[in-house]
């Protein structure tokens, strides 16, 4: 066993047109956020380069700029390692994220036509699916993409820049708390979703900060949970 210890198929494959230290990157951070590479796992750029099929230069490269942006750690004389938030860190970072959401989730309200709910409802649909075969990692891609659809039918694009500095870390957070919070949170959307086609801002604002609070309550409490 290797001691990236990195789960069968996890790997992306590096198929898709770039420079290379960018798709290694890429691939890292997706493999982090996922946490296939989980918070304080020993990154080896031999094993890495190996599973992506790539020399170490471009692992190397990746994991500098890993480090730079907060994702890996990079320790004198022991190597890199997946970043270990801390409470504060992901307190501080989901609370950011209520308070982006919430105008979303208000702006969508005042905008979304019938087809923008619709596609809310469709991801809805499809995240309950997810729940109900217990497939977490879909069931987590479904409700960035539901967050995301949110925020594409708010229509700011200042605001849709800010929320994508911290999506990936909130994918990073909702991962280990998917399975805990369950089908709450599609019922919580689908309650969004009704605020949203009925052009309420103000409810849409209170579910949406109540559902992203719930999700950093969860965050906090998984370990005693």
């Amino acid at each position: 066993m290797l001691s990236t210890g990195l789960p069968h198929g996890a790997v992306p494959r590096l198929e898709r047109p770039g420079p290379l230290r960018e798709r290694v990157y890429e691939a890292l951070l997706e493999l982090i956020t996922t946490r296939a590479l989980r918070p304080g796992q020993h990154l080896v750029e031999s094993e890495l380069a190996g599973h992506l099929g790539v020399s170490r230069q471009p692992v190397r490269e990746a994991l500098q700029r890993l480090n730079t942006e907060g994702w890996v750690d990079l320790r004198p004389a022991q190597g890199a390692f997946v970043h270990e938030p801390t409470e504060e860190e992901a307190d501080q970072l989901l609370t950011v994220r209520t308070l982006l959401e919430a105008e979303a989730a208000r702006l969508a309200a005042a905008h979304a036509d019938s087809a923008g709910v619709a596609a809310l409802e469709e991801l809805c649909a499809e995240g309950e699916q997810a729940v109900a075969a217990e497939d977490v990692d879909r069931a987590v891609a479904l409700n960035a993409a539901f967050h995301g659809k949110v925020m594409e039918l708010a229509g700011n694009t200042v605001l849709a820049g800010l929320a994508a500095q911290v999506d990936r870390r909130v994918r990073w957070y909702y991962t280990p708390v998917a399975r805990q919070r369950g089908g709450q949170s599609w019922v919580e959307h689908r309650e969004l979703i009704a605020a949203i086609d009925a052009r309420d801002e103000q409810r849409a604002t209170r579910l949406m900060r109540e559902h992203t609070e719930h999700t950093r309550r969860s965050y906090h409490e998984r370990e005693t949970a």
